[in-house]
Formats: C-alpha cells, sequence, structure tokens
C-alpha cells in the first residue's frame, strides 16, 4: 500500500456518519486517499464489507461500528469506541439523515415527524456531544455538519426535513461560537439536491419527470453528484480552510442565488 506522510490527512482520525453510502461514502473515500483513519458510525446492511474493502485499498484503517444516531446511547458507545481504537477524533462529519414521507405540515403525522426530526437533528446533537467533550480536551478538532440547501429555505411537503435541516444551521454557528477560543473549527455544508441513494428512495432519480423538475430548480440546470460535497468536506477539514468557523458552505449549482 502506497504511504505518503504529505498527504492532507495524514494519520488522522476521521469519524463519519452515515458514511456506508452516497455523500458519506464519498467523503470517506476522499479522506482515505488522503491518508486518514476512518471510522464509519451507520445503521448495518450488506454492504459494510463491499465498503470497508473499497476503503482500505487507501487506508490501512478502516473499520464500521454500527449506530443509530437518533440512539443516544449507540451514539456515545460509537464516539468510546473509536477512542479506543484511535485515541481520539481528528475530523467528524455528522452526515447520516433521512428524507422522510412527505406531506404538508396539517397533514404530517407526530411519528414521521419526529423520526426525521430525530436522525436528522437529534442525530446531530448527539454526535457533537460526545465529539465536542474529547476535541475539547486536547483543544483541537474539526466537525463538519451536512446541512442542505433546505437548512436556509422552505420546500413543500418537507416540513420536518427542512425543519431539521435549519436546526442543524442553528446548531453548528452556535456550538462554533462557543468552541472558537479552544481550537475546534466548526462547519455546515448546504448541498443542493445530489445524485444520492435518498433521492432514489424519494422516486426522483427513477421518475423522469420528477427528474427534470429538480434538475431545472437549479440554475446549472442538473444535479450535483456526492464527490463534489466531498471536495468541499475535505476543504473545510483541512488547513486549507483554517479560519473558516461558523459558516454553510453552499455547494448547490446556484440553487440558493436565485
Amino acid at each position: 500500500m502506497e504511504t505518503n506522510k504529505h498527504k492532507k490527512m495524514h494519520g488522522k482520525t476521521v469519524f463519519i456518519t452515515g458514511g456506508l453510502s452516497g455523500i458519506g461514502h464519498s467523503c470517506a473515500l476522499a479522506s482515505a486517499k488522503e491518508g486518514a483513519h476512518i471510522v464509519i458510525a451507520d445503521l448495518k446492511n450488506d454492504g459494510v464489507e463491499v465498503v470497508l474493502a473499497e476503503i482500505r485499498k487507501h487506508s490501512s484503517q478502516a473499520v464500521f461500528i454500527p449506530c443509530d444516531v437518533s440512539v443516544n446511547t449507540q451514539v456515545q458507545a460509537a464516539i468510546h469506541e473509536t477512542l479506543n481504537l484511535f485515541g481520539g477524533i481528528d475530523v467528524a462529519l455528522n452526515n447520516a439523515g433521512i428524507g422522510g414521507e412527505p406531506a404538508k405540515v396539517g397533514e404530517m403525522t407526530e411519528q414521521n415527524w419526529l423520526k426525521v426530526i430525530g436522525v436528522n437533528l437529534n442525530g446531530v446533537f448527539n454526535c457533537m456531544r460526545y465529539e465536542l467533550v474529547q476535541m475539547a480536551k486536547l483543544n483541537q478538532g474539526i466537525i463538519i455538519n451536512m446541512a442542505s440547501i433546505l437548512g436556509r429555505v422552505g420546500f413543500a411537503n418537507s416540513a420536518h426535513y427542512v425543519a431539521a435541516k435549519h436546526g442543524v444551521i442553528g446548531l453548528t454557528q452556535t456550538a462554533a461560537l462557543e468552541y472558537a477560543e479552544k481550537g475546534i473549527r466548526i462547519n455546515a455544508i448546504c448541498p443542493g439536491f445530489i445524485v444520492t441513494p435518498l433521492l432514489d428512495k424519494a422516486g426522483i432519480t427513477e421518475n423522469s419527470d420528477s427528474h427534470t423538475f429538480i434538475e431545472n430548480l437549479h440554475p446549472m440546470k442538473r444535479l450535483g453528484t456526492a464527490d463534489e460535497i466531498a471536495q468541499a468536506f475535505m476543504f473545510l477539514a483541512s488547513e486549507e480552510s483554517s479560519f473558516i468557523t461558523g459558516t454553510c458552505l453552499e455547494v448547490d449549482g446556484g440553487y440558493l442565488a436565485q
């Protein structure tokens, strides 16, 4: 295996939730290629070994920890196991998220609302709590939260998702203020609509009319790719962004400029 101490993330431990697919998977691969040790915390599925094998082509250390981020005790256990394995967390990507069933606010069930809030907002909070405790002990660390363009604007029939992502941005900015003097940088990424399994589940990629409609919402007239979001992640996770904290990097093909 090729080793290179000059790689951007050589020897760093990167903790990624929702890293088995989509954006999280691309960020894990990008980090591994730059020399990082990878910890993927996600719901277990049949693809775990395939993903780990792919990452291990680039990194000598890649582990999977089963974790439902909406369950506080599972997050605590995942962080604890990461610390036992690697001694600390240098970069955390709180990325795990779900779409939820579409519905108008007046017709949305409490179960539908709570499920999305539980993963997309509470899950980020659960992770940050334990990540920040460890990083504050060392006066260093980087946290990147996966928000969305829908953390900036509304979107019909998606109140649960929109509210959660607005919350993630507020949580990111507040924590960034609280921990700036501790040497911990905390930022968010706001992707536009990205080609991922999340869109597949929503039926957008299979339905040509829906696909075209969503594409046309972006001035660039296309959807983004997970690799494009991974490049934004790598920037925020590196010293190239050393004076950036409390910001939300929009990677959206111009969506929010309209």
